[in-house]
């Protein structure tokens, strides 16, 4: 689906927690995620800390939407 999405002319960006099923499938930008319980989160963190937490992994996702890229790319930290 995402495949089609971009093919239509709009990004897509794929968070995941296992970035290697991500580059199987064909994700073009991919932000990893932090575990498969928790994928935009961490229960062990103070509510404050996991609201910075949530706030870094989405503003990397907005970042990677504007990105001009030409092959699957990951964006780490």
């Amino acid at each position: 689906m995402v495949k089609e999405i971009e093919r239509s002319g709009i990004p897509v960006v794929h968070i995941c927690t296992v970035t290697p099923i991500a580059l199987t499938v064909g994700a073009n930008r991919i932000v990893p995620a932090i575990a498969i319980p928790h994928p935009l989160g961490d229960p062990a963190l103070t509510h404050e800390e996991e609201k910075a937490l949530r706030r870094r992994i989405v503003e990397k996702a907005l970042k990677a939407l504007q990105t001009e890229i030409s092959e699957q790319t990951v964006f780490e930290d």
